[in-house]
């Protein structure tokens, strides 16, 4: 816990900086970053990478890419283009190395793919945000949303849990955990846009939108960490990796953004609220 939290309080105002500061470019390089680590702890839990260290390096490569494709605003050439290519690769390993010891089953390609550019694109979405009109403070949005919604939950949890809610997938988390954790989200979406109409030069800040953010945010937060429980039930792990002591690896950070970034991205270009 003591590593959780020194970690936590040198994290939140690197990520202000990043956010409000810094230029975008930056945010799209330390995405990159983290995108490549994705990839690399889902294929080494999954895959290992001993024997795999092509694919693993052809996957880490297109994840790097996929956000910095974002901030050329390029993501309708690059992402079909690291779909074909990166499927090209994988399907030629595994045809060079079919009725071998060292051959690749299906559901690891589809690993390869998932890792190299499914997890990448989710997280690009937050550079997309961040070069709209008004990006320095939309940014904040799935951040908030997924931040505030998963700390909701474990606190309401804490404090009056009582039903498990997904025992075999989750044991620790609770019914009440998940529906406080609902509301706190909701709650803090609409605070935040009270701070924005408040504190900067935004002329008008649609809470009822903002609303609809916060409820589909709040219930793609909790999926995001139901999900990739899941996963770790299944390859019974306890994390994805050690990146971030007392937190975990990448995924084990994101689980919830990988889920949240993309829905709010959608739903600002669809339905601005601010």
């Amino acid at each position: 816990m003591k590593s959780r939290i020194i970690v936590a309080a040198i994290l939140v105002p690197l990520v202000f900086l990043l956010l409000l500061y810094l230029p975008p470019y930056a945010l799209a390089i330390v995405l990159s970053f983290f995108s490549a680590m994705a990839a690399y702890e889902l294929l080494q839990t999954i895959m290992g990478i001993k024997g795999n260290i092509r694919i693993c390096v052809y996957a880490m490569t297109f994840a790097t890419l996929i956000p910095i494709g974002a901030f050329f605003e390029l993501n309708r050439l690059i992402l079909p283009a690291s779909l074909l290519i990166l499927m090209s690769l994988v399907f030629i390993e595994a045809i060079a190395r079919f009725k071998t010891d060292r051959q690749i089953p299906f559901v690891h390609m589809l690993v390869v793919l998932f890792g190299g550019l499914a997890i990448p694109f989710t997280l690009s979405c937050l550079v997309s945000l961040r070069l709209m009109d008004g990006g320095k403070m939309l940014v904040f949005l799935p951040l908030v949303c997924a931040f505030i919604t998963d700390s909701g939950a474990f606190f309401t949890g804490v404090l009056i849990g009582k039903h498990k809610a997904f025992p075999h997938v989750s044991p620790k988390k609770t019914v009440e955990g998940y529906v406080g954790g609902f509301v706190i989200g909701i709650a803090a979406m609409i605070f935040f846009g009270v701070g924005i109409d408040n504190l900067t030069s935004h002329d008008f800040v649609n809470y009822w939108v903002l609303l609809l953010y916060g409820v589909v945010g709040a219930a793609m937060s909790a999926l995001g960490d139901l999900a990739f429980s899941l996963v770790k039930r299944e390859l019974d792990i306890k994390d994805f990796g050690r990146l971030l002591p007392g937190h975990g690896g990448a995924i084990d950070r994101f689980d919830s953004l990988i889920f949240v970034i993309p829905t709010i991205y959608l739903l600002v270009t669809i339905i601005p609220a601010i």
